[in-house]
Parts: structure tokens; C-alpha cells; sequence
């Protein structure tokens, strides 16, 4: 802690929390009068001192009082300890990536004399987290081929590694800070493709199956749909073909004909 004019601030230089979790940021101090009682604010910024933005802000106005919580951002800052007891440390719910921040305390003591004390170097907010599989797919670019997708994030940033049936194996890494997308290239056969990632707090996996739409399933299916609708239409034209003759026959033979026939016509029994 630095000190000045009887004035100091303690803190660690790093602290370690877990995503999802809670942690404590420790702050104590010192001051240079045996007793006061006076106004005290104690504050919490982080990025940079002194013009950092405000996370965490409290006020009491005795020592007989609490300190009232005046700034609480998305209210997961807690103070912990005690300011009359030269204890400013707070504690953070519900780690999220955008708490990965540098943190700096301060105090201010209000009245004839305003004074104020801040921590310069303040405390840097490392975390980790096991892998966790946030997106996996397969997809296609138009051009027939196929690929698989896989994303995943933790801290530290995970090792992605894919097993399945045999393919090629081209693939292609980006990462951007704690997230990692593995692309497998060229998916040439059918099964289950899993997606494995590790690093020093644990492993995920996910899977995605990949079945490709052969032609000749395709043919075979043209025919279940065309065969039954050719047998309704040849059905249908030999019912058309049995009305048209059916209503033919002797009566509908032109009468000109019929008298351009023998009179003297004899019958032949074939039995």
C-alpha cells in the first residue's frame, strides 16, 4: 500500500474469481486521526483511478450509521466490510465476462476538511471458467460440400479437437479472447461428429449428426410419388375409353350403312 501523509490504501494486486460466481475484492486503509466523525463515502471504480467510472458507492453519515448504498451497478456490489473499521471491501455477485476489469477503492472524509484517499494501481480481476459448447452446427456453402462448427468458450480460451467417422482433416481456428470456433471442412461421410473442449478447469462436448440427401433416395421417392399417379391416369383412360365404346355399338352405326347390307345375309354357327 501507498502511503501518504499518513494515509494508505491495501490491496492485492490480482484477484481471482470463477464465471457465474462471486468473489471479494479486499480494500483496507489507514488514516491519520485517532478519532473523527465526520461523513464518510466509500467508493469503488473501475478501468482507471480517479475518472473511472463508478461501480460502487456508499455514504454514512456517523459512525453510528451504516454506510447507505447510493450506486450498486446492475446491483450485484455488495460492501463487506466495515469503513469505520478502515474495511472497504466489497464482494461481486454473478461473474460475468464484463467483470474482468481493473478495480480501484477509494475513501473520502467530509466536514471542516474534505480528505480522500485512492488506491493508484488497484486490484486486476481475473477469470476463470470451465469449457462450456455454445454453438455447434453443420451447414453447407452452396457448393455441395459441408461443414461442421464448433464453438466454445472458457479461461482459459479451450483446446477443440473433433472425432467421428473418417473425413478430411481440414479445419480452420479463429478465437477471439476466452471464445474458440474449430470448423471441420469437407464432410464426406455420414454419422455422429462430437466436439471435445478442454483446458485446466474441465471439458465439454457436444455432437451433431450428419446425414447427407443421396440422389438415388431421391430418385426412389420421384417414383413413389409419379407411379400411383400414372395408375390413376391410365384408369382413368380406360374408364374414358369404356364410356366412348359403350356407347357405340349397332344402334349408333350410321343408317346408310345399314342399307348398303345384304337382305339375304346368312348366319354362321361357330359352336
Amino acid at each position: 500500500g501507498l502511503q501518504s501523509n499518513g494515509w494508505s490504501v491495501h490491496v492485492p494486486s490480482d484477484v481471482t474469481g470463477e464465471l457465474g460466481k462471486m468473489v471479494i475484492l479486499p480494500c483496507t486503509f489507514t488514516h491519520p486521526y485517532k478519532m473523527f466523525d465526520r461523513t464518510l463515502t466509500a467508493i469503488w471504480r473501475i478501468k482507471e483511478p480517479y475518472n473511472g467510472t463508478v461501480v460502487f458507492k456508499c455514504i454514512s453519515q456517523s459512525t453510528s450509521e451504516l454506510c447507505k448504498t447510493a450506486i450498486s451497478y446492475k446491483n450485484k456490489y455488495k460492501l463487506l466490510g466495515n469503513p469505520w473499521h478502515k474495511d472497504l471491501s466489497i464482494r461481486i455477485d454473478n461473474l460475468t465476462w464484463s467483470d474482468s476489469e481493473r478495480y480501484f477503492c477509494r475513501v473520502e472524509l467530509s466536514g471542516d476538511i474534505h480528505d480522500k484517499y485512492e488506491s493508484r494501481n488497484g486490484i486486476k480481476l481475473h477469470l476463470i471458467a470451465a469449457p462450456r459448447i455454445i454453438n455447434i452446427t453443420v451447414s453447407s456453402n452452396g457448393d455441395h460440400t459441408f461443414q461442421a462448427r464448433c464453438t466454445a468458450e472458457g479461461e482459459p480460451a479451450p483446446a477443440l479437437t473433433w472425432t467421428g467417422p473418417s473425413y478430411s482433416n481440414l479445419s480452420s481456428i479463429t478465437s477471439t479472447s476466452h471464445r474458440v470456433t474449430r470448423e471441420l471442412q469437407y464432410l464426406t461421410h455420414d454419422g455422429k461428429y462430437t466436439c471435445t473442449a478442454v483446458n485446466s478447469h474441465g471439458r465439454a462436448e457436444g455432437a451433431v449428426y450428419f446425414y447427407r440427401f443421396r440422389s438415388s433416395s431421391s430418385s426412389f421417392l420421384l417414383i413413389l410419388i409419379f407411379v400411383p399417379l400414372g395408375i390413376k391416369v391410365l384408369i382413368l383412360l380406360v374408364i374414358l375409353i369404356f364410356i366412348v365404346f359403350s356407347r357405340g355399338g349397332p344402334s349408333s352405326v350410321p343408317s346408310s350403312l345399314a342399307r348398303s347390307q345384304p337382305q339375304d345375309s346368312t348366319y354362321e354357327n361357330f359352336d
